[in-house]
């Protein structure tokens, strides 16, 4: 067992994620790295800003552009995107995938009952796939379609789209304004990853991925491996023998009570770390989060859900479901991170007939980072480079109260 302090856990957490010490990739190459060590890329259409999973690329990539992450997905077939909790996954992760897709189409689950209940539209659509080469929802006129209740959609057009797409008879072909054009997964997947993996081997192989996406995993039952038909006793004994094997070390972390696990292949990165040194395969290409502050999109996983409190000690809700009375920030607020904390939060909005950012809010959580030179250096960096991913004309920064940090952000050193 290895014992480690919140501040070790908290780089390990970040460095995994590829979040500290600073961007480690760079342009469309480093796209396709980050989406591989991030593990899974959770999408969100909401566009305020910018979509939730481009900030969340902004924050690791260099020069990274809104839609990279559509390029190397959908035109260069580097990942698939899948489920119920929508995100990304390599293309090579598919054997595994298609194990869980069978137990959601075989088991008793809603998309089962789903196919059942819609089993003529599930034909017919099935039948039309194999003759274009994509179809969208919007192909189908809901005047012609039987209505139905879902939360999925209102025709049951939709509905059978979404169920042979989570079963895996087709993929995402492209999108459109974010909406799916499907196809059939033999004309997307290679036809050597067009197979099943062992449920053994897909039980161990989302055991890995669960515990390599958070960096420290309680393997709770909200796991997202218990969600995907792996018995929790089962799960139990995978991770007995993979400690045995060395494949998991487990890791106590001076004030949580419970002890996490980590990959056995991580234990070199908590060495360096507890030795104080900066993995050498995490050495930032240009600025570090100390000279360049960066953001956090409202779904990134290392503050989302509460982890925010946990690791950081920062309260963090998205309010963007709340009703205006009941917001505390604002409807798009984003984390700060400085260093490895987070130590402030914005709201702001893209006027696109303009094209200027404006920050309606800026809320810091120690107010004597209100005079601090360095921080004021790194926000205003930080703003620069996040004014220039977003390709607006100018920053209307007037609601940062701190004159110091506002003049800076204003005047952004070269």
């Amino acid at each position: 067992m290895l014992t480690i302090d919140i501040e070790i856990a908290r780089r390990f957490i970040l460095g995994k994620q590829g979040l500290w010490p600073g961007r480690r990739w760079h342009g469309i190459a480093g796209t396709e790295q980050a989406m591989r060590e991030m593990e899974y890329v959770q999408l969100d259409p909401l566009q305020i800003i910018a979509r939730s999973h481009d900030i969340k690329l902004y924050s690791r990539v260099l020069d990274y552009t809104p839609g990279m992450w559509e390029d190397v997905t959908y035109a260069q077939r580097k990942f698939f995107d899948w489920g119920g909790w929508l995100a990304t996954r390599p293309m090579d992760e598919l054997p595994y995938w298609r194990v869980v897709m069978r137990h959601e189409r075989d088991n008793e689950t809603r998309i089962r009952k789903m196919g059942l209940e819609h089993a003529d539209a599930v034909d017919e659509i099935r039948a039309l796939m194999r003759e274009r080469e994509f179809v969208k929802n919007r192909d189908f006129k809901i005047s012609k379609r039987t209505r139905t209740e879902s939360y999925r959609g209102r025709k049951d057009s939709s509905l059978a789209l979404y169920y042979l797409w989570r079963t895996g008879e087709v993929m995402t072909h492209h999108r459109e304004n974010f909406e799916r054009a499907y196809a059939l997964t033999e004309t997307i997947a290679p036809a050597h990853l067009i197979y099943e993996r062992s449920d053994d081997e897909t039980g161990l192989f989302l055991i890995k991925k669960d515990i390599s996406f958070s960096g420290l995993s309680r393997m709770s039952r909200s796991s997202d491996v218990f969600h995907r038909g792996v018995p929790f006793d089962k799960v139990n004994r995978i991770c007995e023998t993979m400690l045995a094997a060395g494949d998991l070390i487990e890791v106590k972390v001076e004030g949580w009570k419970q002890m996490h696990y980590a990959l056995g292949s991580d234990a070199d990165l908590l060495s360096d770390l507890i030795a104080g040194r900066v993995p050498e395969a995490w050495t930032p290409l240009e600025t570090t989060t100390s000279e360049e502050v960066i953001f956090l999109a409202p779904l990134d996983h290392v503050s989302a859900r509460g982890r925010a409190k946990v690791l950081f000690d920062f309260d963090y809700v998205w309010e963007v479901y709340k009703p205006v009375d009941k917001r505390k920030y604002g409807y798009y607020t984003l984390p700060v991170l400085w260093g490895d904390q987070l130590v402030a939060r914005f709201d702001s909005k893209l006027d696109r007939t303009t094209n200027t950012f404006i920050i309606l809010g800026f809320w810091l959580e120690d107010d004597n980072l209100g005079s601090n030179e360095a921080f004021a250096a790194a926000l205003a960096r930080g703003f620069a480079r996040f004014v220039n991913f977003l390709g607006a004309d100018q920053l209307d920064a007037k609601a940062i109260r701190e004159p110091l940090l506002r003049r800076s952000v204003e005047s952004p050193p070269a």
